[in-house]
């Protein structure tokens, strides 16, 4: 089956500080989103940078309207620049081959446990080191407690 080219928009944020940082990352983002295989940008359009409120973290985002060459490129896409938005705008009414599908899910389960296992080894780790600074604090008081006697 042809597979007809994908238009779509996302929508790609970043947030950090110092506010210059942000700035340049999302040019980064943008430039190398340009260089990205069988994509190309039609338009983009970048807001201005704002301080959110009550912290010192920066935010802005862009608005990207690019053509993929099929949807697998518009999944990989996805996956490595996870865009907080993604609108198909063309075509209208696609077919979806089931094999796109099922590699699509793959590649998303795949994911999902990679960052589930890494979720599990930083809450076992957070675990140890409580763990850890409990027995500190233990010994600490002891040691206090028989340097007053």
């Amino acid at each position: 089956m042809e597979q007809k080219s994908i238009i779509a928009r996302i929508i790609v944020e970043i947030l950090g500080s110092p506010k210059e940082h942000v700035e340049e990352t999302m040019n980064q983002v943008i430039e190398k989103l340009k260089t990205e295989k069988d994509i190309r940008l039609i338009n983009r359009k970048t807001y201005k940078t704002e301080q959110q409120e009550q912290t010192k973290l920066w935010s802005t985002f862009s608005e990207v309207e690019l053509q993929s060459s099929s949807l697998k490129r518009l999944m990989d896409i996805c996956f490595d620049y996870m865009p907080s938005s993604l609108e198909i705008i063309e075509p209208a009414g696609m077919e979806i081959d089931l094999s796109d599908i099922s590699a699509f899910l793959n590649d998303l389960l795949a994911r999902v446990h990679k960052y589930d296992m890494v979720l599990k080894n930083l809450h076992a780790q957070n675990l140890t080191m409580q763990h850890d600074l409990q027995l500190i604090k233990e010994a600490a008081k002891q040691a206090a407690e028989k340097k007053s006697k």
